[in-house]
């Protein structure tokens, strides 16, 4: 199968850490890169994980909180300075787009390659992005202002030729393309061998979730149903549930239990608060809903 993986940058909360760096990941899907936040640091983190800067096509930005978007204005400056010449799109709430063009106008100057923002609308569910072979779409969360999560949906194969059948019919090679797409073959003395068993099924399409900061929402499931990979943020355990709903973020026991409504395959937990200096007990209290959940960490590497 195709890489479809997530590569954590930055798995933190605001208040800066030697431990954890603000929130950022890659998606990389079929040899594309796709960035997804960026707090500070995240160039720095592309290094170290040595991801190729020049390879990510697209950023997606959650919400206007800094530890989400301050690392942005700089990775588009260290772009410039490699010398990048393809195209950038950037998506996020509208309230993004006045800040990135300031920004852009103060720093960034003379560059070969374009920035191109589109304003999401953080209240819908809709597609905004799509390609041959995937197709990003919004997830309208809750917190303290404007934010969206993001899901990133593979767009399914064709068909894998039964090669030995295929022998067997000496079936030209130059058929085969039809025939995963869904024809049968014709003999020379007129059988018809149906498509069914010139070919097996491809992988089911795999999917991959992010959902950046938010409260706790009982239909969030909706959206998610039968994801692959979720990552929820949980910034806390049950013992700061109140600082939680203040905040609008979630625990750690209530991403597992919108990982266990959605029917999800893995759970990634992140976004953790600096009060916690192991996270190991906010996994033990995700566990006791939904099982096969999992913390991240800085440079971890996620089959979706």
């Amino acid at each position: 199968m195709e890489p479809f993986k997530v590569h954590i940058l930055g798995c933190g909360s605001a208040l800066p850490t030697l431990k954890h760096f603000p929130s950022a990941q890659v998606v990389e899907v079929r040899g594309k890169l796709f960035l997804v936040d960026c707090g500070e640091g995240t160039q720095i983190q592309l290094r170290r994980t040595r991801l190729r800067f020049t390879k990510v096509s697209a950023v997606f930005i959650s919400h206007i909180h800094g530890d989400h978007c301050f690392g942005l204005i700089g990775m588009i400056s260290t772009f410039g300075l490699l010398g990048r010449t393809a195209k950038l799109s950037v998506y996020g709430p509208a309230a993004l787009g006045p800040i990135l063009r300031q920004q852009m106008a103060d720093f960034c100057h003379d560059f070969d390659f374009e920035v191109v923002f589109y304003p999401v609308d953080t209240t819908r569910q809709q597609v905004i992005y799509e390609d041959r072979s995937l197709a990003v779409e919004t997830i309208p969360l809750e917190h303290r202002l404007p934010c969206c999560g993001y899901l990133f949906r593979e767009k399914p194969t064709l068909s894998h030729i039964r090669r030995d059948v295929a022998d067997f019919y000496k079936i030209p090679v130059s058929h085969f393309n039809l025939i995963k797409a869904g024809a049968d073959w014709i003999t020379p003395d007129g059988e018809v061998v149906p498509n069914s068993r010139l070919t097996s099924p491809s992988e089911p399409p795999r999917s991959y979730a992010y959902c950046s900061d938010t409260r706790y929402m009982p239909h969030l499931h909706k959206y998610l149903h039968d994801v692959s990979t979720l990552y929820h943020e949980s910034t806390y355990g049950e013992d700061n549930l109140l600082l939680a709903e203040k905040y609008y973020h979630s625990t750690a026991r209530q991403a597992a239990q919108v990982a266990h409504d959605a029917n999800v395959k893995q759970l990634l937990l992140g976004h953790y608060s600096s009060r916690y200096e192991d996270e190991q007990v906010l996994l033990d209290e995700a566990k006791k809903v939904f099982l096969n959940s999992r913390l991240t960490s800085e440079s971890a590497v996620f089959d979706v």
